[in-house]
């Protein structure tokens, strides 16, 4: 009797497929290369001008370079030998405490703010034009203004993520509270619930499921742009370790940062994903 095979396991079936059909294009693209040595061609003077070698190796990281950086790099993750010398556990923490502090403050402003926003029309066309204006500029475009008014890096740092984080929150927790149904809202009025009661039973209840999403889409943000600003201030983080391997042209140690930045930021976007599925509900 055949065993039929889910639907998750078919995915996942062909996902490894996918990965190993990766790492075999890669280990062939990063194959050395063949060099024709002439017959009449002294062997010392090929040797010396680089043709005494068969093969010359790829400058590309081979898939096994790449699995002996992942095993070396996170075998010690906290190691810390000086300013440029840490671990990549400790660039990461630096990285989330630079995330996280601009993403709480902006949830701060931006969940009240889109709060009367969203149950006041006229405070919406006051505020609306200055949403307008600011949510297209670039959160790098901030960045020299920061440098020069907070004079400090990480704190600048913080600032544009808390910038590029305000948008989709606001815009989002506005929308969810406007799209209150009516009649929930005539019910909480009949029952004379207070306005604050109302606030936490009523509303935010049935407006959380969008704010998450703008909350989700911000983090998607504000992790994006902290390796770009990392990579102007300097000092820690994993846009200044992407910077400072460049610079060192260690390309294997500049794609293992690629991997973990993809890795923690997958891992972010599913914890809010997780938070979404926790407070969604149906009518």
């Amino acid at each position: 009797m055949k065993t039929k095979l889910s639907l998750s396991q078919k995915a996942g079936l062909l996902s490894l497929g996918l990965l190993a059909v990766i790492l075999l294009v890669w280990q062939l693209a990063t194959l050395p290369e063949a060099k024709v040595v002439a017959a009449d061609v002294d062997p010392e003077y090929a040797a010396l001008m680089g043709g005494g070698a068969a093969r010359a190796a790829s400058s590309f990281p081979t898939p096994a370079a790449m699995a002996q950086t992942l095993w070396d790099k996170l075998s010690h993750p906290f190691y810390d030998n000086g300013p440029n010398d840490k671990g990549i556990g400790i660039q990461l923490a630096y990285s989330l405490a630079r995330v996280l502090g601009g993403f709480f403050l902006a949830a701060v402003v931006a969940i009240p703010l889109g709060f009367a926003i969203g149950n006041s029309r006229m405070v919406y066309q006051a505020i609306n034009p200055y949403v307008q204006l600011l949510k297209p500029i670039s959160p790098l475009a901030w960045m020299p203004l920061a440098l020069y008014t907070i004079k400090d890096a990480s704190a600048s740092a913080i600032f544009v993520i808390f910038i590029c984080s305000l948008w989709p929150m606001l815009i989002n927790t506005a929308h969810g509270v406007a799209n209150v149904k009516k009649d929930w809202l005539d019910v909480s009025r009949t029952l004379e619930v207070n306005p604050l009661r109302k606030a936490f039973r009523v509303i935010l209840p049935a407006a959380a499921p969008t704010i998450l999403a703008g909350m989700r889409i911000s983090m998607g943000i504000a992790w994006l742009v902290i390796v770009a600003a990392e990579m102007l201030v300097g000092g820690t983080g994993i846009g200044y370790f992407v910077w400072n391997e460049w610079n060192n042209l260690s390309l294997t140690n500049v794609l293992f940062a690629i991997l973990m930045i993809g890795v923690v930021g997958m891992a972010l976007d599913s914890l809010f994903g997780v938070l979404g599925k926790r407070v969604a509900y149906q009518e």
